[in-house]
């Protein structure tokens, strides 16, 4: 039995999340078939994440096993080759037996982005958030800052998920102007549920000014999800990073 570690993007617009559901297109279900037909034997694989429903990938990790004896450098020609135009795998490598793509990785980051005008671009529909009015950067920035480090993150998560701790450490939350775009970069060694969009909404709390970032230790405090901001949609989300303590892949 062989163990391989896929990296792979995807655009989650025409998916119900990663996760395999019944009767309802995701994205590891289509890319568990395409595999299951190179590898001639039924395949199951584990993601690095359960991204929602209109979430996107530029970076993602998902493993699986196989008998397969099909070279690991013609891997992902031959799944690309039985995938949608939505998915796309870059790069294989073959792993340990332990190697899980959750579990075994130690930081992940998250992207997301705003579009800010008073007009909607239709290149930007389902790729970021249309913001129709300015963005106060430095006001974001504090905010950001406030969520930076170890905190219990009960307030910026929804229901639907159970989890041992609540506690996270996030190692950077960087707000910046790429070109168009504000994107919202946030690292950490773990993501509650809707932890990054809720984040997301918090900073826009504070450039509306709903939110003094001074404030947000008393969010973290009371640990109540009314007191941050709100969960922001789906499609300006994108997974752009994952790190493992040992690197996957060559490149």
């Amino acid at each position: 039995m062989r163990y391989i570690a896929l990296r792979l993007a995807y655009s989650g617009t025409n998916y119900h999340g990663w996760q395999a559901q019944k009767e309802l297109p995701t994205v590891s279900g289509t890319l568990e078939r395409a595999l299951s037909e190179i590898c001639g034997e039924q395949v199951r694989v584990t993601g690095c994440g359960r991204t929602d429903a209109g979430v996107h990938a530029k970076t993602y990790v998902a493993n699986f096993r196989t008998g397969s004896q099909l070279p690991v450098d013609r891997l992902p020609y031959a799944v690309n080759s039985r995938l949608p135009e939505d998915i796309a795998v870059y790069d294989a490598a073959e792993v340990e037996e332990d190697f899980h793509a959750v579990f075994s990785a130690v930081k992940k980051e998250y992207t997301y982005y705003i579009y800010p005008s008073r007009l909607k671009n239709p290149f930007y529909a389902r790729r970021a958030y249309f913001y129709p009015g300015k963005i106060d950067l430095e006001a974001m920035r504090s905010a950001a800052a406030q969520m930076t480090g170890t905190h219990d993150f009960s307030a910026f998560r929804s229901a639907g998920s159970n989890v041992k701790t609540t506690v996270r450490t996030v190692y950077y939350f960087d707000c910046a102007a790429e070109g168009e775009l504000i994107a919202l970069k946030i690292c950490a060694n773990g993501f509650l549920y809707n932890m990054a969009r809720s984040m997301a909404g918090t900073a826009i709390y504070a450039s509306e000014g709903k939110i003094l970032p001074e404030r947000i230790p008393d969010i973290f405090d009371a640990a109540q999800r009314k007191n941050a901001g709100p969960t922001l949609p789906p499609h300006g989300l994108f997974m752009t990073g994952v790190w493992y303590k040992t690197p996957v892949f060559k490149r």
